[in-house]
């Protein structure tokens, strides 16, 4: 899993069947401190997250599918959670 924020939303006329009524986020992968950290890339939202909002982002096509309860949608990566706080205590 990954900690995120949404950057953008993906809006498809056409789109394949397994996508219909699906909701394409664009995310930027988050370091610890809410930094961004790596390259965006797209999820499905399960959530109904907003633009800037942070959220826990599954990035594995099978488990992916699994939440999606669809063996056939080609998606990598779903917006299971929107994450409120982050606490890491000190060592």
């Amino acid at each position: 899993m990954q900690i995120c924020r949404i950057t953008g939303t993906v809006v498809a006329t056409v789109k394949n069947s397994h996508l219909k009524g699906k909701k394409i986020m664009v995310v930027q992968p988050l370091d610890l401190d809410g930094n961004p950290e790596g390259k965006d890339y797209l999820a499905i939202d399960t959530v109904s997250a907003g633009r800037d909002d942070k959220v826990l982002v599954i990035k594995e096509g099978g488990s992916a599918r699994i939440v999606l309860n669809d063996k056939e949608i080609p998606v990598q990566a779903v917006i299971v959670g929107v994450v409120d706080a982050i606490d890491i205590p000190d060592s």
